[in-house]
C-alpha cells in the first residue's frame, strides 16, 4: 500500500485551504477568449493555453480540476497532448486532477485503462504516464469485475475512483430509477459501492472509493449520503446546470468535508455571464475566472462548515 491513500489526501487539501470547489476543465472552442484564439497555432494549442491560464487563475480556490476527456478527444493526438499537458500543469500547480472519462471494461481492458489513467499494474506499458492523474471516473455497468481492477491500480498509486452513482442529467431517471428487488437501480449501486470501498477507508473515515452524485437530484443526495457513510462524493450539476448551494449541502460531513463539488461553465467562462460580465468582461477574463472560484469557494465553505 502506499503511503498516500486518496481520501485521506483529499480530506487533508479541504480542510487546509477550506475549499471544496472542483473546477472541470470543459474546454469549448467557440467561447474561448478571442485573445487565445487569435494566438494560438491550432485548436488544441488553444485549449491547452486557455487550461494552464484557468489552473492559474483558480489555484488558490480550488483543491482539484476535473478535465472532461471527450473534449479533447474530439481534436485527435494533438488534443490528448494538450489533454496531458493539462494535467501536469494542474499537478505542478498543486491542485490534484480528477480524470472524467468514465471508463470501464472487464479483465485486462478495464487494468490497461486503469493503468493508463492511475498507473499501477501494467504502469511501464502506459506510455510514460502521460495520461495519469490522481483519480478517474468509471461507470459500473459491469460489475465488480469493471470495477476490481481500478481499485487494485488505485490503491497501489494512492489514486482515487468515482463510481456513477446517480447522475445530473435529466434523463438519468430512465435507467438509474428504474425499480429492481425493492429498491432503486441507483440505491443498490450506492450500497456496492459502499460496500466495494470499505476495504479502502483511509484514517480520514473516508475510502478512496467515491461516488458521482448530481447537486440536480437533492432528496436523492441527501439520502444517499445516509447510505454511504465511508464514501466520499464527486457532486456535478453546480451552477450552470442548476444545482445551488442548498442543494449539495447534504454532500457533507458536520467539519465540511466528504465531498468535493463540480462547476465547469460556471467558472471557466464565467465572464460571459452575470454578475461578471459587467465587471469584468472578456478584456478581465481571468480576473472574472478566479472571482467565480472565489466565490464557489465561500458560499460553498459558509454554508457546510
Amino acid at each position: 500500500m502506499p503511503e498516500r491513500n486518496f481520501a485521506d489526501e483529499l480530506t487533508r487539501r479541504i480542510r487546509e485551504r477550506r475549499s471544496q470547489v472542483v473546477v472541470g476543465l470543459d474546454p469549448r472552442l467557440e467561447r474561448l477568449p478571442r485573445e487565445i484564439t487569435e494566438s494560438a497555432d491550432s485548436p488544441a494549442d488553444a485549449v491547452l493555453a486557455f487550461n494552464r491560464a484557468v489552473i492559474d487563475a483558480v489555484a488558490e480556490h480550488a483543491v482539484a480540476v476535473k478535465p472532461q476527456i471527450a473534449f479533447y478527444e474530439q481534436l485527435g493526438c494533438a488534443g490528448m497532448h494538450a489533454y496531458a499537458k493539462s494535467v501536469r500543469h494542474a499537478q505542478e500547480r498543486d491542485l490534484l486532477v480528477i480524470g472524467d472519462g468514465k471508463r470501464n471494461d472487464i479483465a485486462s481492458t478495464a487494468a490497461a485503462y486503469a493503468a493508463a489513467h492511475l498507473g499501477g499494474p501494467g504502469d511501464e506499458a502506459a506510455a510514460g504516464g502521460d495520461f495519469r492523474a490522481d483519480a478517474v471516473t468509471i461507470n459500473p455497468y459491469l460489475g465488480s469485475d469493471g470495477v476490481r481492477p481500478f481499485l487494485q491500480a488505485a490503491s497501489a498509486t494512492g489514486g482515487g475512483v468515482f463510481v456513477l452513482v446517480k447522475t445530473s442529467n435529466a434523463s438519468s431517471a430512465e435507467v438509474q430509477d428504474l425499480e429492481v428487488g425493492g429498491c432503486r437501480v441507483y440505491e443498490r449501486v450506492a450500497e456496492l459501492v459502499e460496500q466495494w470501498g470499505e476495504p479502502y477507508r483511509g484514517e480520514s473515515g473516508y475510502s478512496l472509493l467515491g461516488a458521482v452524485v448530481g447537486a440536480t437530484f437533492p432528496r436523492q443526495l441527501a439520502a444517499l449520503r445516509a447510505r454511504m457513510p465511508h464514501t466520499p462524493f464527486l457532486v456535478p450539476g453546480f451552477g450552470a446546470q442548476g444545482g445551488r448551494v442548498e442543494d449539495v449541502a447534504a454532500a457533507f460531513d458536520r467539519e465540511g468535508c466528504g465531498a468535493v463539488v463540480n462547476s465547469s461553465r460556471g467558472v471557466i467562462f464565467a465572464w460571459q455571464r452575470p454578475p461578471y460580465d459587467e465587471e469584468f468582461g472578456e478584456g478581465r477574463w481571468r480576473e472574472a475566472v478566479t472571482a467565480a472560484a472565489a466565490r464557489m469557494r465561500s458560499d460553498l465553505w459558509e454554508a457546510t462548515s
